[in-house]
């Protein structure tokens, strides 16, 4: 079970985001965490279904495509949307189907845009990601 919680700086390495990023989650209510003392540990399956890596894909399953248009991208912006986007593509490596994901990054318009291919649960997930990245 000790193994199941992880603490909020674990979660955040594992999501690529800033620990007050995560804690806003939590605080918000977007992410489950209970309060051990004065911190919080997260089940890692609540974390998996927050980022969107839940179940495998059906193979004769319903697909959906997202294209994220993000304007006003500045280099920080584009890292930190490049390693959520690639982070939420490698924690689905168990069903390699989950996931199609393509950026496309315009420097001149400071603009990028994603575009993403998977199941509604995982697009789902990963666009939760992506509004918390731009956010931030």
């Amino acid at each position: 079970m000790a193994r199941d919680l992880l603490t909020v700086d674990a979660a955040a390495e594992r999501l690529k985001l800033h620990v007050k990023t995560v804690l806003r989650f939590i605080h918000d209510g977007r992410l489950r965490a209970t309060k051990i003392g004065k911190q919080y540990r997260i089940l890692r399956s609540d974390l998996d279904a927050f980022a969107g890596a839940g179940s495998a894909p059906k193979t004769s399953g319903t697909r959906v495509t997202a294209v994220i248009d993000v304007p006003d991208v500045d280099q920080e912006l584009l890292r930190r949307l490049t390693s959520v986007v690639l982070g939420a593509a490698t924690s689905s490596e168990q069903h390699p189907d989950a996931l199609s994901i393509d950026i496309a990054h315009d420097p001149i318009r400071r603009a990028v845009k994603v575009i993403v291919v998977g199941t509604p649960s995982d697009v789902s997930g990963l666009l939760r990601l992506v509004d918390a990245c731009v956010e931030a």
